[in-house]
């Protein structure tokens, strides 16, 4: 008989292909709008220009790759509810439910997963039938980044060692982080599918002013991202040092925040690129799957540090 903690890694890796996975595919979805592909199969869903395997030029190609990515990661999401469900009725009530990693905390994880994953396909087919508008396509994007953060989570709790939970100022500070760097990605969302790209030129200031002006709400679209990727990287080079202090106990916490700072400079780096080469693609997608990651470290870094792996005495 398999040991309980056994198919508990099982499903953490599971858990933990499934947020690859999404992740992946909120990068290869990057790819299908900087490529112009959203079309590339017409406006036929879940059909690909009325055939289930279409002939493949290049934009239908990445389009029917995208769908096929989108088809993996629903089987893993399935695929998770499903074990997920089977055990949580076989491991007893005597299991504490502020403990991380219990099957009923997993089953309700994965739930919320097929929740997530139905909204998107919802809006996925919608944006196919609307041929791309911008809003369903800004929704699609954060519903995206919200299923890549519950597997995330999920994996998490699976694969880590069981933790109670804590709130206190460093738990409050994650989730804070997590909702600001969401916010960062949907505005980046925004600004690509408003074709808002090219309208500040140059870097770090938007056409050689930190105050632009303009009647273009291009402009102030993208200068408002802008503004908040810089208070995101402003906030990350500082996060280990407040973390330090609000838990100097706790080297987990200390070790996602360096890792999240890092990431964010990168990120940094790789935008001020892709401004400077006026939207070269490769540098688009970096930009993409880097905003990505730095979403991913700070949902990690707030589940470190709502169930750290030791508590403080008071």
């Amino acid at each position: 008989m398999n040991h309980p903690d056994s198919a508990r890694n099982r499903w953490g890796r599971l858990a933990l292909v499934g947020a690859g996975s999404s992740f992946a595919l909120i990068i290869l979805g990057g790819v299908v709008r900087i490529t112009g592909s959203g079309m590339g199969c017409g406006d036929d869903w879940p059909l690909c220009n009325g055939e289930l395997i279409p002939p493949l030029d290049l934009p239908t190609m990445i389009e029917y790759g995208h769908r096929l990515a989108a088809l993996a990661v629903s089987v893993v999401v399935v695929l998770l509810a499903l074990r997920a469900a089977r055990a949580s009725h076989s491991e007893g009530p005597q299991i504490d439910a502020s403990v991380t990693g219990t099957w009923a905390r997993l089953r309700r994880l994965s739930l919320l997963a097929v929740v997530l994953l139905v909204v998107q396909i919802l809006l996925g087919a919608i944006t196919v039938w609307l041929e791309l508008p911008p809003a369903s396509v800004i929704l699609h994007l954060g519903t995206a980044m919200a299923l890549l953060a519950t597997l995330t989570v999920a994996a998490s709790e699976a694969l880590g060692p069981r933790r109670a939970l804590v709130k206190d100022r460093a738990s409050a500070i994650g989730l804070w982080s997590v909702l600001f760097a969401f916010v960062v990605v949907v505005a980046g969302g925004v600004v690509a599918n408003m074709d808002a790209g090219l309208a500040c030129l140059g870097f770090p200031a938007c056409n050689g002013s930190w105050m632009p002006a303009g009647g273009n709400p291009l402009i102030h679209i993208h200068w408002g991202h802008r503004l908040l990727a810089y208070l995101l990287v402003i906030w990350c080079l500082v996060l280990p040092f407040v973390m330090g202090r609000v838990r100097p106990w706790d080297p987990d916490i200390r070790r996602v925040s360096l890792v999240a700072m890092v990431v964010a400079v990168l990120q940094l780096v790789i935008g001020a690129t892709m401004v400077l080469t006026m939207l070269n693609g490769g540098f688009r997608a970096a930009h993409v799957g880097l905003g990505a990651l730095v979403f991913v470290v700070l949902v990690r870094l707030a589940w470190v540090a709502r169930h750290p792996a030791t508590r403080f005495a008071r």
